[in-house]
């Protein structure tokens, strides 16, 4: 067992607006040996998602916010180099919540840290599309939007982690899909998913260009929509819904960064007429699907059915910029850092 060095990252203040790299602060950190009941972790991987931006304001929310000054959390993937936890062996490979560090010593239970299998997919799969993006997926547009064969489906930010993997599963359940992504490159690896309509958000210039599309690529209308954007988006989506769609409410990314009041949707009367479902949720209250997901997932990948794409930096001293990518389009599939 020896002591290990870990370079961290805290919050140094809270950002107004979209971050700066000046809200970040790099430490270095003694990293001991582990007690009793403790493993030691050296972190290969480690994930930036939206939901971290919500963290760093000092709100009640779901998760407390990312204290001053304090390591932030997030998921990550590393191997065990010392243990004193039962279950826990030198050279396993986990998933913690341990993550923007390069190595940690805690009791397993406090880190949220799970054993993973050996299948035979890459380590960083299972911060993806074996991990919570893909479980976040599969949760909300299974169980959340209850889709069904046939129904057309929009999804937005259909070439993030979560929205590409909406498309694919929508594509295996037989439904004509409608992906929403921004720019030509985009697009068109949203189209290679099996997406049968790609709208280029960019092009089409805000709620008046969307609606168009939209009612160009679904005449009929739409009856699910997986919603990872907001903003003009879902005022689009309820505007070509047909009575009782159904919305899953993943994220709304366009309006994390607003100073000021948000402003909902001109169209929101509509919900009544048309007796639409719209829907929030949070990946974590449906662990229980877990089985049935990894099962369902292993089967799609090993098929060929499930494809999967990441964007990585590398190190850890790339870890603040890969999370100000998130809100530049900067990533095409999973953003990842790579730490080892």
């Amino acid at each position: 067992m020896a002591t290990l060095s870990s370079t961290e990252w805290a919050l140094a203040r809270r950002p107004t607006g979209l971050p700066q790299l000046s809200d970040f602060q790099k430490k270095t950190v003694d990293v001991p040996e582990p007690a009793d009941g403790q493993i030691q972790v050296q972190n290969s991987w480690m994930s930036v998602d939206p939901y971290m931006r919500g963290r760093m304001y000092d709100r009640e929310s779901y998760v407390p916010p990312f204290g001053i000054g304090e390591t932030m959390t997030g998921g990550a993937i590393g191997r065990v180099t010392a243990s004193k936890a039962p279950g826990f062996e030198v050279g396993d490979l986990v998933q913690s919540m341990n993550g923007w560090r390069t190595a940690w010593t805690a009791d397993p239970g406090s880190a949220m840290t799970m054993k993973l299998p050996e299948v035979g997919l890459p380590e960083s799969a299972f911060l993806g599309i074996a991990g919570m993006p893909g479980l976040t997926a599969y949760a909300g547009i299974l169980r959340i939007a209850e889709l069904k064969e046939g129904d057309t489906v929009f999804v937005s930010g259909a070439a993030g982690a979560v929205g590409s993997t909406v498309v694919q599963i929508a594509k295996i359940k037989n439904c004509t899909v409608i992906g929403s992504a921004g720019g030509a490159d985009k697009c068109a690896f949203v189209k290679s998913l099996g997406a049968d309509h790609v709208i280029d958000y960019k092009q089409a210039k805000g709620f008046d260009g969307l609606v168009a599309a939209l009612k160009q690529a679904a005449p009929k209308g739409i009856d699910v929509y997986f919603d990872n954007v907001g903003g003009d988006h879902l005022t689009a989506a309820i505007e070509v819904a047909r009575p009782m769609a159904r919305f899953a409410e993943c994220g709304m990314i366009a309006q994390y960064n607003e100073t000021g009041t948000p402003v909902g949707p001109h169209n929101i009367i509509q919900v009544v007429g048309k007796q639409l479902k719209i829907q929030g949720f949070i990946v974590s209250f449906h662990f229980d699907l877990q089985p049935a997901f990894i099962a369902d997932m292993a089967k799609w990948i090993a098929s060929g059915q499930m494809k999967f794409e990441e964007t990585v930096m590398e190190g850890i001293d790339k870890a603040p910029d890969a999370f100000l990518g998130l809100f530049s389009g900067a990533n095409t599939g999973k953003m990842l850092v790579k730490l080892g």
